[in-house]
């Protein structure tokens, strides 16, 4: 390599902090810089329990990424000049690229149905959880789903006075193997959790939620935990996206449009396994951020990287601090037939979720 190549990481969660581990590795001789709106690195994957009045640890990312060599600029990008190749920020200089990693993540889909901005609550983001206040009294929470599934858990274990509702227009764990959908549902009902399938909301008020049938449900706090979003700078800044502004990618993260840049994690439509897309998670981020690192430093020493190969091995709920399930996978994310339950998946889902934020701290 000659001369410094300019990397700039947009984004500084689980795929992006992977992208810059990996540079600070293997891309000593350039210039690296993450942007992100954040000061503090949380471990995502943890909000509901935070939801739930525990404390989860934080990590100043100026101090992370520093002391390893990489730069840090704490501003929201608002505009990126694919032909002067330049990134805006609204609280810093604009950052000069000869690569960019585009790695923003996701936030909850607050904008589909009505009301659910004004009058509901979301866990998806640092500022959700500033927002978020649990009351006394009944705690609908909308979608079950893995996000949904774990807070009524945590909600329900920690805040045994409450009531707490989990509505959603599928069976909890729906996606998985019976014996993983059984257990969830006894687990939840163990723990008091009431849960409605097959219901749809078609708007969230102040007193509760408008169901399909016309009915409403009351409840001092609705949590919205169903459908995200990516952010629109991709689409904004002329990168060629689908038509939820995930940018769309090549074999090798590349984007399809602009070479110069690649794309990781939620942000980014990456094709896996038997032609599946890779769903927006933990697990798809960290092995997507650390392989768009690579291929781009494999073209800056003139080499061609190698397509990304990709599986995915198990997916893990917490129900609780002391229950849970492990679903082990094919590699298209299929389920499997073997499944943890109980303390052991608990235990096992404690230790996948401190590997992720290791795996991403530099």
């Amino acid at each position: 390599m000659t001369g410094q190549h300019r990397i700039v990481v947009l984004g500084a969660g689980y795929a992006g902090l992977a992208a810059a581990r990996r540079f600070a590795r293997t891309a000593r001789d350039a210039r690296i810089t993450v942007v992100d709106a954040h000061a503090a690195f949380i471990e995502r994957v943890r909000l509901h329990q935070q939801a739930a009045g525990q404390r989860i640890p934080a990590w100043d990312l100026r101090e992370l990424l520093e002391r390893k060599g990489v730069h840090f600029a704490h501003a929201v990008a608002t505009d990126i000049d694919t032909t002067g190749k330049r990134v805006v920020l609204d609280a810093a200089p604009a950052l000069d690229y000869d690569t960019l990693v585009y790695a923003l993540g996701s936030v909850a889909d607050a904008e589909r149905v009505p009301g659910v901005a004004a009058h509901a609550y979301s866990i998806a983001t640092q500022e959700d959880m500033k927002r978020l206040v649990i009351p006394r009294g009944t705690v609908a929470v909308v979608g079950a789903g893995a996000t949904g599934i774990e807070l009524a858990a945590e909600l329900a274990e920690s805040h045994p006075d409450s009531r707490v509702l989990l509505l959603g227009s599928e069976e909890p764990g729906a996606w998985l193997s019976s014996r993983a959908r059984t257990h969830i549902r006894r687990t939840l009902e163990r723990l008091g959790v009431e849960i409605r399938s097959d219901v749809k909301v078609i708007e969230v008020t102040a007193a509760g939620m408008r169901l399909a049938d016309g009915s409403l449900v009351e409840a001092a706090a609705t949590v919205w935990t169903t459908g995200f979003r990516v952010p629109d700078l991709a689409a904004r800044s002329g990168l060629a996206v689908d038509s939820d502004g995930s940018v769309l990618t090549d074999a090798t993260l590349r984007s399809l449009s602009h070479p110069d840049v690649y794309a990781a994690g939620d942000a980014a439509l990456v094709v896996g396994p038997g032609g599946r897309e890779l769903r927006m998670a933990c697990a798809t981020a960290l092995p997507t951020g650390k392989y768009a690192a690579d291929a781009v430093v494999a073209r800056m020493r003139g080499a061609e990287p190698r397509p990304l190969r990709f599986r995915y091995v198990l997916q893990c709920l917490s129900l609780g601090r002391r229950d849970g399930v492990i679903q082990f996978v094919h590699a298209d994310d299929a389920p499997a037939r073997t499944v943890l339950t109980g303390r052991t998946a608990a235990w096992v889902k404690e230790r996948v979720v401190r590997g992720a934020s290791w795996a991403a701290r530099p």
